[in-house]
Formats: structure tokens, sequence, C-alpha cells
């Protein structure tokens, strides 16, 4: 049997916080002796360490950070236990880790100025029913992103939820070896986006009445790329809330209305989803030329091109009704009617011309589409979209389905 040695820190923490938690209101100002008590424990946190902080509301007006491997932060449930900074004055993130064999669960943190909790460069870090949440619902003012793992290896989100972050509320950036797995992500503008990450699985996942569903992308200047991303067995439905992401950012350009988004990365599987309701299109798959970001200072070695993308065997309705832009609303009268619909699929029909033989790109680099009656659009972005067309039949394909993440020490088992 594991067992864990608790500091005196820690252990004055939980008697502190017993007295505090049924006097202390969110919109109270902090408990200088709480918030000071707390960043003590973590200070002095040694490994193994576990850190409680039982149930009740508690604020808090600046950060608080972890810089000890091998702690866990654990509450009393994620409904029970809720760190509010909603007077926060002074740092960014609520809680912000630079540590190896992090774990976090069972507790809430709200209204963060910046970020929920970032965890910045660790290895083998576990978020399990958390929830991420600005209580005032959608706004450009909210934090950025709720979960947030970058830089990191290993990392296993799961059971947990994230409501109102002003980027994505699960974000996992420039990682490696990710599984992201039934968690609910909602009103956020972007509910769950992969970037720049090699091997993730996304996977018994909820993205409902946010911008975007799921985003797996590839951006710029950024220290890594990020390939080999499985998304399956999710319900991607109604996100159709209006964008409120700060303008100039990656998901700002997001129509309102996607359910999975594919941006400029490659060996993507989308298959057994629930994808429905979501106005613009189902699924979007585009390159970066499409996004709506300069272009100015990209390096000659990013792939802006999205390739070996397999979309299969979801169920997809109800999509493309109402599409957010005047460009996508004209199209789809054109097209389709004023009755109509957009196809469940859109690609924007960049290929790497270097990448061609004779004429066409290779078998194994194709966006295939395997989805019963599916149709694909073709909205022909490199001609500035002056011949859009169904290209159902040209993606009428299959590629061979990527391998299973499996996270090293134990994590998800």
């Amino acid at each position: 049997m594991m067992s864990f040695r608790m500091s005196a820190a820690t252990l004055s923490l939980l008697a502190l916080a017993a007295c505090a938690k049924e006097t202390q209101k969110a919109e109270e100002p902090a408990d200088a002796s709480y918030q000071d008590q707390l960043q003590t424990a973590l200070l002095d946190a040694k490994p193994g360490d576990v850190i409680e902080i039982p149930e009740g509301r508690f604020s808090f007006d600046r950060s608080l950070s972890l810089t000890v491997n091998g702690v866990t932060i654990k509450g009393a449930g994620m409904d029970k236990t809720v760190l509010s900074f909603k007077g926060q004055v002074a740092g960014a993130e609520g809680l912000l880790v630079t540590a190896n064999d992090f774990t976090v669960e069972d507790l809430a943190i709200e209204d963060t100025k910046g970020d929920g909790i970032k965890v910045n460069e660790g290895e083998n870090i576990v978020f399990r029913r958390v929830r991420v949440e600005w209580t005032g619902g959608p706004k450009t003012e909210n934090g950025a992103y709720g979960l947030y793992p970058v830089q990191t290896k290993n990392v296993l989100i799961e059971e947990s939820h994230v409501i109102g972050a002003a980027d994505a509320g699960i974000y996992v950036g420039q990682s490696q070896n990710v599984v992201v797995r039934n968690n609910k992500a909602e009103r956020n503008v972007a509910g769950i986006e992969i970037e720049n990450t090699f091997d993730a699985d996304v996977y018994d996942n909820v993205a409902t009445e946010n911008t975007g569903g799921i985003l797996v992308f590839n951006m710029p200047n950024l220290k890594q790329p990020g390939a080999r991303t499985r998304v399956f067995k999710n319900k991607v439905y109604d996100n159709n809330t209006k964008n409120f992401g700060l303008p100039g950012t990656a998901v700002s350009n997001i129509p309102a209305g996607s359910g999975v988004v594919i941006n400029s990365n490659d060996y993507v599987e989308i298959f057994d989803n629930d994808i429905t309701g979501n106005k613009t299109a189902n699924v979007i798959i585009a390159s970066v030329f499409s996004s709506g970001l300069s272009q100015e200072g990209m390096t000659g070695d990013f792939d802006p091109y999205p390739e070996a993308i397999y979309v299969h065997d979801n169920r997809m309705s109800d999509g493309g009704k109402n599409p957010d832009g005047l460009d996508f609303q004209a199209l789809k009268v054109a097209m389709f009617g004023p009755l109509g619909a957009l196809p469940d699929v859109i690609v924007d029909g960049y290929v790497d011309p270097a990448k061609l033989v004779d004429g066409a790109v290779p078998e194994e680099l194709r966006i295939c589409v395997q989805n019963g009656e599916a149709e694909v659009l073709d909205v022909d972005g490199p001609n500035d979209n002056a011949k859009p067309r169904l290209a159902t039949a040209e993606h009428d394909c299959a590629l061979a389905p990527l391998a299973p993440v499996v996270l090293a020490n134990g994590l998800g088992e």
C-alpha cells in the first residue's frame, strides 16, 4: 500500500481551512492567512506529499505556484472544494506548476485573471476531476486556458470540466504522449485543443456549446510541430457559441458552429464520434493559409499542409445549416439553396506542390473520408474560393489506423 507524508504546514493548512470553509464567500476579500498558509504548504512540500484542501469555498487575490516534484494536490470534489480568484490582482494563473510527477484532483478553480492551471515542462502529469470555470459566462476578458499543460510529456487529463475559457478549455501544447478522456468542455472558444503535440488520444469527451468543439492544430514558430492524434468516441454537438476569442489569437477566426477542426496537422484519425448540430460544419480540415493569421515570419521548416487525415465511421448529422460569416452563408445559398446545408466535411483545398507525384498527392498523405453519406466540400482556397466544388469522390480512400497512445509509469491504468 502506498503511503504519503504530510508536512507540518500542510497539517496546519487543513485545520485552518476547516474553520474557514463555512464563512468564506466568493465575493469576500481573500483570507490572507489562509492564502499564505496554502502557498507556504506548496513551497515547503516534499516529494511524495499530498496537500489536501477540504470542502469549502476559499478566495485568493494572487497566483499559487508549485516547483517541487512528486506532489499531489487533492480536494474533496470539483463541486465541493472551490478556489475562487474573482478578486485576483497579482499573477495570471490560478496555479502555476513547474514540476514532474504532479497530480491535481477533486477541486475547482474559478474566475482566474489568466489561465486556470498551467503546468510547464513537466513529465507524468495528471489532471483528474478538476473543474475550471469563469462564472460570468463567455467573455473575451476571461482567462485564455482552463487546463493548460505545455511542453510536457506523459499527460493524463480525465473526468474534468472546463467552462468559459476565452481560448481553449482543455489545451495541450508542444507536448508528447497525451490522453484526454471523459471530460466535458462547454462554452469555451475551443472546447479541447491539441496543438503542436505528438501522440495524443482524445476520447469519450463531451464538447458542446463551444465555438469549436475539438481542435487539432499545428502553429508556426513554436519549438516543435505535432502529429499522430486520434479523436474518437466523443460527443461533439451544438458548438455554435459566437467566437469571443481575443482578436489575433489562433482561435479568434474559428467560425462559430465548428465541430472538429484540423489545421496544418498530419496523421490525424477521426472516428466513431457523434458529431452533430454544428451550424458551419461538422468537420473542417484546413491549412494555416485559411486561418486568418499572418504568414509573416513563418519559418521554412513549418509544414502548413494537413496531410494523412482519416475521417471514418462517425455519426454526423444536422450540420452546416446556418454557417458563420457572410462568405460561408453566400456559399451555402449558391451551392445548396437557402434551405440547404453545407456538407459534413469541408476542406480548404491546399496541397503541398513539392510532394505531388504525377500531379497527385501520394496515397499515404491524402485526406480520406469513409463516412457513409457524408459529403466533402472543397472550397478552393488556393484560388481565392473561385470554384468551390463537391469533392467526395476525390477523398474516397482509406489510411492505416494510428496506434493507441500508451502512457508510461502506469498513468491511466
